[in-house]
């Protein structure tokens, strides 16, 4: 007997009503959303949105409330999914408000008070800014500017003078948010009464601008009777680390190289600037290796940046670095404890007990709680932990990894609050590995995965940047809904819409391209493979495949596949004769193979 046959339209909207709080508690809400998309009750983007929240509970009461006021017309509809068989097994609570109205125990005569649709100003006005205060500060907590590096052995050490031991201090990563908008009265650089000069902070120093004095390329900065490039500010201020005064620099907020940008000021090149291109080509923490001595003449060759660099110079510090240019110039160590695996990352890496340097494929930890995470081990975390079949220890006795020392000040040692947020996600974008200073990295609140905003898919808005919900990444949304798919055969999944599927197809494509480390599979090859469009007549690459979709320009999910089969077709027609881009090419291949399979819940014939 359906409990429905006996009800009218208005005493099961009225049903709704009355127990829309106790709907939004279910224990399953993501099996419960998945039915209502299925029928069609609620959009793909609201499915989404309320699929990637951490608690649910207000995302669900929302699109109950918006069922009720929008679509009553279907609310039949809605009660037979509600009570469809695969959803009350997941909800005790759906359970036990079908009961209610099989056994007769809810009543409909219950008088309500008229609904409330508006409230005092007073209290209006102050749950605004409540409001307001909590998403500023949630929306700063989801995006942070990528840092290229955190420490350098100039802030490991111990300054020999004052004025070095305090440039040491609240060395942080770079982190700042946008502008203020265009009329505001923030934006200070407009006013008439600055458009000689402007104020300007580095850290926990500040400095007066001269506008003429940059566009020249002279000394612009006045800071303590002293005049400074902007370089050289930068390192008078202690953020010698950071290398982008541009970046560390900022005017009320905003960093002196946004408003460049946008041509609020105007500058030249710097002299000096092959002092920093001939720097990238060595290992930061090789050129620091030396003693005190030298690392205080280099900090004086640094200050003195008005002159370039010669081509003697540099041949000898080429041939200073020569000994060391084998592993002293790996980032990223593969490290094991027991039957735990991660990697082990040089620029974070201060001690056993300091600096998140381990990443595992569920968190960031430090080496000590890296072998608590393993199980019981030895006494000394650096025997337990093993790279490359031999103890780390034998990384530090090889002077490639070396503990900071307890004077230390720099964010590892003495992080702030920031500080040890930013050590839980990732430091580079996982999907293009690219190490841009100027893109904004996403970080998900659930795993410790960091994204461009355009190479997450589907790619992140601004507006969800701003919205006060915790933000999951693809990976973390897919695990969560895995749970709730049917069990397909290959046939009928090929055949089916991809609307339907385009979360798993999402996933999919995120898992290649995260996976390509090289980025080999990712850039249009015809671009820098000679003779390639000869041997190759319908050429595909993962980047064109992620605009397609991103595009909805797929219309099935054969469609999506054959396009990435292609990919690996054409990797082993070119590369017949190169056996190591082949095997790259069939580990991807399997991988994605494996994948589709897990993604679409097909059991293996």
């Amino acid at each position: 007997m359906d409990p429905l046959d006996f009800l009218e339209l208005e005493e099961m909207l009225r049903f709704l009503h009355c127990n829309k709080t106790e709907i939004s508690c279910m224990e399953s809400p993501v099996i419960f959303l998945c039915k209502l998309k299925d029928y069609n009750l609620i959009s793909e983007d609201r499915f989404k949105k309320v699929s990637r929240m951490k608690k649910k509970e207000k995302g669900l009461y929302d699109i109950l409330d918006w069922f009720e006021e929008k679509k009553s017309e279907h609310i039949k509809l809605f009660w037979k999914c509600a009570f469809k068989e695969t959803v009350l097994s997941h909800n005790p609570k759906l359970q036990m408000l079908r009961k209610s109205l099989m056994d007769g125990s809810y009543h409909f005569d219950t008088q309500l008070p008229e609904k409330v649709e508006t409230e005092d100003n007073g209290e209006k006005e102050k749950t605004e800014h409540s409001e307001e205060e909590v998403r500023k500060e949630n929306s700063v907590k989801k995006k942070r500017k990528y840092s290229k590096s955190i420490c350098d052995e100039e802030d490991e050490q111990p300054g020999p003078s004052g004025l070095s031991t305090s440039a040491q201090k609240k060395s942080k990563k770079i982190c700042f948010t946008p502008p203020m908008k265009k009329g505001e009265k923030g934006e200070i650089w407009t006013w008439p009464l600055y458009k000689s000069q402007l104020p300007v902070t580095c850290g926990q120093m500040s400095g007066t601008l001269q506008r003429d004095k940059l566009a020249k390329g002279e000394k612009c900065i006045l800071a303590n009777k002293q005049w400074f490039a902007p370089g050289e500010f930068e390192r008078f201020a202690g953020k010698q680390s950071c290398k982008n005064w541009k970046l560390s620099i900022r005017c009320g907020g905003t960093p002196l190289g946004k408003l460049i940008k946008e041509g609020h000021l105007k500058t030249v090149a710097y002299k000096g600037g092959n002092k920093k291109a001939k720097k990238i080509l060595f290992s930061l923490e090789e050129a620091t290796t030396e003693s005190e001595k030298e690392e205080d003449d280099e900090e004086d060759q640094d200050s003195s940046s008005d002159e370039p660099t010669t081509d003697e110079e540099e041949a000898e510090e080429q041939t200073v670095q020569q000994p060391e240019a084998g592993l002293s110039n790996t980032k990223v160590f593969k490290v094991t404890c027991g039957g735990l695996a991660g990697t082990l990352h040089k620029k974070r890496f201060a001690s056993g007990t300091l600096g998140k340097s381990i990443r595992t494929e569920t968190s960031w930890m430090t080496p000590v709680d890296f072998c608590k995470e393993s199980g019981p081990t030895n006494v000394s975390w650096k025997k337990d932990i093993r790279w490359d079949g031999k103890p780390l220890s034998a990384l530090m006795e090889a002077e490639i990894l070396k503990i900071h020392s307890l004077l230390c000040a720099c964010p590892l040692c003495k992080p702030d609050p920031e500080d040890l947020e930013n050590e839980k996600n990732d430091d580079d974008c996982c999907i293009c590995k690219n190490e841009e200073e100027d893109q904004e990295l996403v970080v998900c609140e659930e795993c410790p995965r960091s994204f461009h905003q355009k190479c997450h898919l589907p790619h992140v808005d601004d507006i969800i940047l701003n919205d006060d919900s915790p933000w999951l990444c693809t990976f973390c949304v897919f695990r969560a809904n895995h749970v709730c798919l049917d069990q397909l055969d290959v046939n009928a999944v090929m055949s089916q819409q991809i609307s339907q599927h385009m979360m798993q197809c999402q996933y999919l494509l995120l898992s290649l391209r995260s996976a390509d480390e090289e980025q080999m599979f990712s850039p249009d090859p015809m671009g820098y493979l000679a003779n390639y469009s000869t041997s190759i007549k319908s050429p595909m690459w993962l980047g064109k495949v992620t605009e397609k979709l991103q595009q909805k320009q797929y219309q099935t999910v054969g469609e999506f596949v054959s396009d990435v089969q292609l990919i690996f077709a054409n990797c082993a027609t070119f590369n017949r004769g190169n056996p190591e881009i082949l095997a790259i090419g069939n580990q991807l291949r399997e991988l994605f193979d494996s994948e589709f399979k897990k993604a679409f819940n097909i059991q293996d014939q």
